[in-house]
């Protein structure tokens, strides 16, 4: 048998000098806005858990009931034994969350976005993809066979040109895909302008919104809501793994005969068993307490304005944007090595924060990703500003 252990260990030895190695610190407690370390206590700027919902008492107890009444699994696929009342339930309620006919749950979004493509685009057609697309929605075109164009990030101008080159090409269908909310920027789509141009160019319109379902739009329904343009979208995928509580479980959601196709063709649909029985009930629970969480969405909404207010008196450089993904800037050649020690420090500071550097982002364009939560009170923010203050001074002075 050939041994590949050298080859692996060198490429793991290049990952760690590249200063790239992902190192998991195991978290002793539940998700929340405090958490517990092998550090101690922290405070946690780095999770998707916009509306604080992970350790929801209500969520948990739903959890729990569903346990009870539907066991720990359903050992099957969906087609052959593994659909239960509930799977059903909570499609029919993601479905009327997001403001569409129907939905269809995967395992998680990244499956969502794994699926869907192939199904819906054959090699005569042409699909058009923002350049800072996540990473699901780049594999999941891949999968495909497809024309694919990419285009520079919320560069309408760009966008126009790709969807000329398809159309010029002969596509029988073009689907514009787009993330609603850019992970690592925390800017918004220019859903808008994007279907002005679908509408021109007869595309149809996929958005990722993952990291807007639940924080914005009407009662928490995600970019389209918030841009008024939910009837002119055709097909939304997402997650129940961020704001709707951040356990596991992705979703497409749109018309009712997409939704038939997909559960036909769909492969990490037919080949995955179905999402656990507690996730779903866990699920449902999580999406009425985001329904009427217009009080949430507030408090969101007033943290990271405080948050970016503070650090701009603070002379620290943000992306512009008004979602709880704020990103804190670290530019040029050593700014990779700032935003990593910076958030070292700040981890011993008892403030968790991520740093990212390329190619996770663009060359010289490193920086910490900070995420704001319901859960975290105004002294929470004040406490990370802080930290960043004294962080950067410390690293600025060991340099």
């Amino acid at each position: 048998m050939f041994n590949i252990a050298e080859e692996i260990a060198a490429d793991l030895d290049q990952i760690r000098a590249g200063g790239l190695y992902k190192a998991e610190r195991p978290i002793t407690s539940p998700q929340s806005a405090h958490i517990a370390t092998d550090l101690g206590e922290c405070l946690n700027f780095c999770a998707n858990n916009y509306l604080g919902l992970a350790d929801h008492p209500d969520i948990i107890s739903a959890a729990k009931t569903g346990l009870d009444e539907f066991g720990y699994g359903t050992a099957s696929v969906r087609f052959i034994c593994g659909t239960q009342m509930i799977h059903r339930e909570l499609e029919s309620a993601i479905a009327s969350f997001v403001g569409m006919e129907d939905s269809i749950l995967f395992s998680s979004c990244f499956d969502a976005n794994g699926g869907v493509f192939e199904v819906l685009l054959g090699a005569e057609d042409a699909v058009v993809s923002d350049a800072l697309n996540h990473a699901s929605i780049i594999d999941g075109i891949r999968l495909c066979k497809a024309r694919r164009f990419r285009y520079q990030n919320s560069d309408m101008d760009d966008l126009r040109a790709k969807l000329e080159e398809a159309q010029a090409g002969g596509a029988r269908r073009i689907l514009i895909a787009t993330d609603g909310v850019f992970s690592m920027d925390g800017y918004f789509a220019k859903l808008p302008e994007i279907c002005d141009l679908a509408d021109e160019y007869g595309a149809l319109v996929l958005v990722d919104d993952s990291h807007a379902t639940g924080v914005v739009g009407e009662h928490g329904a995600g970019t389209p809501s918030m841009f008024g343009v939910a009837d002119r979208v055709d097909i939304l995928t997402g997650t129940l793994g961020k704001a709707l509580g951040g356990a596991s479980g992705g979703y497409v959601a749109g018309p009712h005969l997409v939704i038939e196709l997909l559960k036909q063709r769909a492969r990490p649909y037919l080949f995955s068993n179905a999402v656990a029985p507690s996730v779903v009930a866990g699920s449902l629970q999580a999406l009425e307490l985001a329904r009427n969480g217009d009080h949430l969405r507030r408090r969101i909404d007033r943290n990271a304005r405080l948050f970016r207010s503070l650090m701009e008196e603070a002379d620290f450089t943000l992306l512009p944007g008004n979602h709880p993904i704020v990103a804190v800037m670290f530019p040029g050649n050593d700014g990779a090595r700032q935003a990593s020690d910076i958030a070292s420090a700040m981890l011993n500071r008892g403030v968790y924060v991520t740093g990212f550097s390329y190619p996770v982002v663009p060359l010289g364009q490193a920086r910490i990703r900070v995420q704001l939560s319901a859960a975290h009170s105004e002294d929470d923010v004040r406490e990370c500003v802080q930290a960043f203050i004294a962080c950067r001074a410390e690293v600025n002075e060991t340099s």
